[in-house]
């Protein structure tokens, strides 16, 4: 692609590839959000694609690299493998690769879940009804359900 070619916004590929790599700078993003981001500033779809392409082959743009980034901060921040893997796959995350990132992480998610839960509850459930909010809780943070009934009942 030409730095000649000009895009809807009036801009080059050159201008398409400068705002990229300032919203690479600033975090990781996947190619999905990449792209997205960059249409919605008026740049037509096909010169974004190309320069997104082109940034993936450079390295400077990685699914990948992003997958295990956003993973391991979730997880540090207490939410389990459910709500991780849902949340890559509205980040246009590719399936197998989300598996491949989770089970690479090498989490003990019965710890994880315990430390958090620790954290916010410090005393055992009063009555059924804490007791499912308290469960409540577990699930919508994303952990599976055995870990919830190991740490809840």
């Amino acid at each position: 692609m030409t730095t000649e070619c000009q895009t809807r916004s009036g801009g080059t590929a050159a201008d398409v590839k400068a705002a990229a790599v300032r919203l690479l700078a600033r975090r990781e993003h996947s190619r999905h959000e990449l792209v997205s981001k960059l249409s919605q500033r008026g740049w037509e779809r096909d010169d974004v694609e190309a320069v997104v392409d082109a940034l993936a082959e450079q390295g400077l743009q990685s699914d990948q690299r992003h997958a295990e980034h956003y993973a391991r901060g979730r997880a540090e921040r207490g939410y389990g493998p459910v709500r991780i893997r849902a949340e890559l796959q509205q980040r246009g995350i590719d399936r197998g690769l989300i598996s491949q990132v989770l089970n690479g992480l090498d989490i003990d998610w019965l710890a994880a879940a315990d430390r958090w839960y620790q954290r916010r509850y410090s005393q055992p459930p009063a009555d059924a009804q804490d007791r499912a909010r308290r469960q409540q809780a577990l699930q919508r943070r994303g952990h599976p359900h055995e870990v919830v009934r190991e740490l809840v009942n």
